[in-house]
């Protein structure tokens, strides 16, 4: 790591540590206004305090030490580029060999709309070896400065396979268009993630109907026993698929069109895999989840969050010994932002780790699909997504889901999805057939934990402060 890594690193952990400084001296003022406060309260809270005054002060110091090293490495450097003796200077440019940064292949100061790369993609399949050279060149460089977009296994995007398996597209190209925006997947990437198997439509799980028994033993009596016995849980294999023909014209004489409509393809099944996740038939979340209702013509925030501790205990309660703990609550955006809206003049009776006493949960103020989004005045992290349906009940409802995101199982190609782009099926049109296409399998029933809020008390949200 260099030293100016060094010194951005630090920086970020001095912004932390002002951050949590701050928290805690609002957790000061805010006990400081409570009229049944006591000393101690106070005296443990200012210790909170003093200790984030420290891990500040302490950031601060190692940031000072880097930057002054900075300062001197500068200085030094400056220093030997005057003092080095004329007989000890390098040779001259073009006398050695040097290794330096290779201009990439493609570049948006050269080739702002992309011409180049899909010249070369439309090139490369009819052969031109240039081309694929390239195209191979340009695939090395994203492996350096890409990669952990790239599967570690085959060093090719996950994304898709094909004549040209993983071909990367230059970030540039698609950075400046605006896509039509898309749900995609929240809830599906907070599952537990499984390899799906690489052969077979269906994946197969034992689970234990029957248990085995104890009981008192009566002296010379017989001893309890009951034959446990299990029932298989079959878990379909499905095809998430789309496909769109695109005219050669548009592909060897637009710029970026290709990438722009493969880009709309994935978008598109990532929603369709996340919105069947919760909403297909029979095994979809909304309906394999045990309800809880909430019937109220003018719901609240207060009233709505003792249903979603009611589903939370209906969760620990289903799983006994085999809950993780690992608890999420799955809503839609205007869920969250309608419980976000509530004011209120009382707070729990019972603390909870990491969150203030006097607030109703945290906001984490991240962005749509990027994984956690805050959490509820108990802890619990909340999962926004917007494929959950807004047309349930009397037609305005949504619903809470309540979840052990451990037992929410999700089997996946590690490639998916898959890409295929197939010319001679539409070559008498001049056509190119693009298909993108996966496979996964899913349950949330291995065992029959998930809670749903649903009721009137779920209409579309009025942004009324309760």
């Amino acid at each position: 790591m260099t030293l100016a890594e060094l010194i951005a690193q630090a920086r970020t952990a001095l912004d932390t540590a002002i951050t949590a400084r701050q928290q805690e001296q609002d957790a000061l003022m805010a006990l400081r206004s409570d009229d049944n406060l006591t000393e101690d309260a106070v005296t443990a809270r200012v210790a909170t305090r003093d200790a984030a005054d420290a891990e500040v002060t302490r950031r601060q110091a190692a940031l000072d030490g880097l930057e002054a090293e900075q300062v001197r490495e500068d200085e030094v450097t400056a220093l030997q580029a005057r003092t080095v003796p004329a007989a000890h200077r390098a040779p001259a440019y073009d006398r050695v060999h040097r290794v330096g940064a290779e201009e990439r292949t493609y570049r948006p100061d050269q080739d702002r709309r992309g011409a180049a790369f899909e010249g070369d993609v439309a090139a490369a399949f009819m052969g031109d070896y240039e081309a694929q050279g390239r195209l191979g060149q340009h695939m090395a460089e994203e492996r350096v400065e890409r990669g952990d977009q790239l599967d570690p296994r085959t060093g090719q995007r996950a994304a898709g396979t094909g004549a040209f398996a993983g071909l990367v597209v230059p970030q540039y190209l698609t950075d400046l268009y605006a896509p039509a925006a898309a749900a995609r997947r929240p809830f599906a990437d907070s599952c537990r993630p499984h390899d799906l198997p690489a052969q077979g439509m269906t994946v197969n799980i034992s689970r234990i109907t029957t248990s085995t028994s104890t009981a008192l033993q009566t002296e010379n009596a017989a001893v309890s026993e009951t034959d446990i016995d299990d029932t298989l849980l079959p878990i379909s294999v499905q095809t998430n698929a789309g496909q769109q023909t695109l005219s050669r014209q548009a592909i060897e004489r637009g710029a970026g069109v290709e990438p722009v409509v493969l880009d709309d393809l994935f978008r598109r099944y990532a929603t369709t895999l996340d919105s069947t996740l919760l909403n297909q038939a029979t095994n979809g979340l909304t309906n394999v989840a045990t309800t809880v209702a909430y019937t109220d013509a003018t719901p609240t925030v207060a009233e709505a969050y003792p249903k979603i501790i009611e589903g939370l205990s209906g969760v620990e309660a289903a799983l006994l010994d085999m809950a993780t703990g690992d608890n999420i609550a799955v809503m839609h955006s205007r869920r969250w932002y309608w419980m976000q809206n509530a004011m209120a003049a009382t707070w729990p009776m019972i603390t909870q780790p990491g969150i203030v006493a006097q607030t109703l949960g945290a906001n984490y103020a991240t962005t749509y699909g990027s994984g956690v989004r805050g959490v509820l005045p108990n802890g619990t992290p909340v999962i926004v997504d917007n494929n959950i349906a807004t047309t349930l009940g009397g037609g305005t409802e949504d619903e809470i889901y309540l979840v052990d995101r451990q037992e929410c199982h999700l089997w996946e190609d590690p490639n998916a999805p898959m890409y295929i782009r197939a010319e001679q099926p539409k070559a008498a049109s001049l056509g190119v057939l693009m298909v993108v296409y996966g496979y996964f399998a899913y349950t949330h029933a291995r065992y029959a934990h998930a809670r749903k809020i649903a009721g009137t008390g779920l209409i579309a949200p009025t942004f009324t402060g309760v």
